[in-house]
């Protein structure tokens, strides 16, 4: 008798498997995201074999790393790219993936074997790509495929050092019967490609998409199949990018490395405050944040726009800042202060593009929100930080002398934050947010 074909259910933002299809999945509580899956019958006799374990002091592996010559990118990878490991790098479409991989090799020894596999673009187009790039790197190949069994199986030869494929949605197995992007197919196609990569000792990198809700597309289980995680941050119009390390089990999470967006590709941004706060019109509603990215310290500029609603409800929008967050800060000003916001539009703009979650910047939009709808500016050039509480306490924040330390190499006024012990006339430390509205707002 012919067993019938047994239809699984995926999640595509968690994974699970499911025996029914429901409209909120009931492990991740996410709604319209469980996808058909048919996966034929198969028989698991003969399948299974005896694991041969190795002794020990038999064992020998290789723990050369694949260097590159810029520190920052270096740092991030963890002083290295580790062979026979697997990197995913994720970014929303335009952002610069691509481009950020290609002059990847550009800081690479020359002696090191770069396969370049793509499975969206022609190797014509990867090639303008790179003469307009300038990459004439001899150990560099390209291939074009969208086959993973091929990707598994040019692996296994074990004639590179360090393969690229661009992208996991765009490739897919012979094995699975489901379309390119599905959930299985991103999985076993994943998993393909990580066997090959352990076995061959071969660095892979793979680029991944992100979805327009900021998860990367494909199931969870996709970030935990790979050794590491990379995020590639910034406005699609903007000039500056950031390279965030969010999972990595070869180093620390706290390393990011910030590119520059010209012409000529992706640089190595030398000092990125200073080209954020280039163009920078001293104005009410317009104040200095210096956050934190990795280890370092970036001053950014945080505008705010407050003009009267025209309609019953109030508009509040914001670009590279939270809005829940945003909506919580207004309401703390209109209870702890003199500012009647209820009938106001806000508008907040984080300045080139950059994305700010840290919660130090609170004291920063606060007083930027306050400058806008008073008209009034700081009454000197200072920097500003710090956590505020429901009650209007400014909070302590980590690396406030790394902050400190960038506003000064700046050339700003003084900084405003949070109580320390930090014995310096150039930090104006503060408890209250009422009472600093009304000390620096003139």
């Amino acid at each position: 008798m012919v067993s019938k074909v047994k239809n699984n259910y995926l999640c595509s933002r968690c994974g699970e498997v499911f025996n029914k299809w429901s409209g909120k999945c009931p492990n991740c509580g996410q709604w319209n995201s469980l996808i058909e899956d048919l996966h034929p019958p198969s028989k698991r006799d003969d399948l299974a074999r005896e694991i041969i374990p190795e002794v020990v002091s038999n064992i020998s592996v290789d723990q050369s790393q694949i260097k590159l010559s810029s520190k920052q990118i270096n740092d991030i990878f963890g002083d290295g790219i580790v062979r026979g490991s697997v990197s995913l790098i994720a970014g929303h479409p335009g952002s610069g993936k691509t481009t950020l991989c290609l002059q990847l090799v550009n800081y690479l020894d020359p002696e090191i074997k770069v396969l370049f596999v793509s499975a969206e673009e022609s190797i014509g187009q990867v090639y303008l790509k790179l003469d307009r790039l300038k990459i004439t790197n001899k150990n560099l190949f390209l291939a074009s495929t969208t086959s993973s069994d091929d990707i598994a199986k040019t692996i296994l030869t074990k004639k590179y050092d360090l393969v690229i494929v661009d992208s996991i949605q765009t490739v897919s197995s012979y094995l699975v019967g489901s379309q390119t992007g599905s959930v299985s197919q991103i999985t076993n196609s994943a998993s393909l490609i990580i066997n090959a990569a352990k076995e061959a000792s071969s660095a892979v990198i793979i680029i991944g998409h992100i979805t327009k809700d900021g998860f990367i597309a494909g199931p969870k289980v996709l970030e935990h199949l790979v050794d590491s995680v990379f995020q590639f941050e910034g406005d699609k119009y903007g000039n500056f990018k950031i390279l965030r390390a969010i999972k990595n089990r070869f180093g620390s999470i706290n390393q990011v490395a910030i590119f520059e967006m010209t012409k000529a590709g992706l640089s190595i941004a030398k000092n990125p405050s200073e080209a954020l706060l280039k163009e920078r019109i001293f104005s009410d509603g317009s104040v200095v944040h210096p956050t934190i990215e990795g280890n370092q310290a970036i001053l950014v500029e945080i505008q705010a726009l407050v003009n009267k609603s025209s309609f019953g409800y109030p508009k509040r929008a914001t670009s590279g800042f939270d809005l829940n967050r945003l909506n919580l800060l207004i309401a703390m000003l209109e209870r702890r202060t003199k500012l009647k916001l209820q009938d106001k539009d806000i508008y907040i703009n984080i300045v080139g593009g950059i994305i700010i979650k840290d919660p130090s910047a609170d004291l920063a939009i606060c007083m930027a929100i306050a400058s806008g709808a008073t008209a009034k500016k700081i009454v000197k050039d200072y920097a500003l930080f710090g956590e505020v509480g429901l009650s209007g306490e400014i909070r302590h924040v980590p690396q406030i002398q790394t902050r400190v330390d960038e506003a000064k190499k700046m050339h700003f006024d003084g900084v405003i934050g949070p109580q320390t012990n930090i014995k310096d006339t150039f930090y104006h430390p503060q408890k209250d947010l009422r009472e600093t509205l009304i000390k620096y707002l003139k």
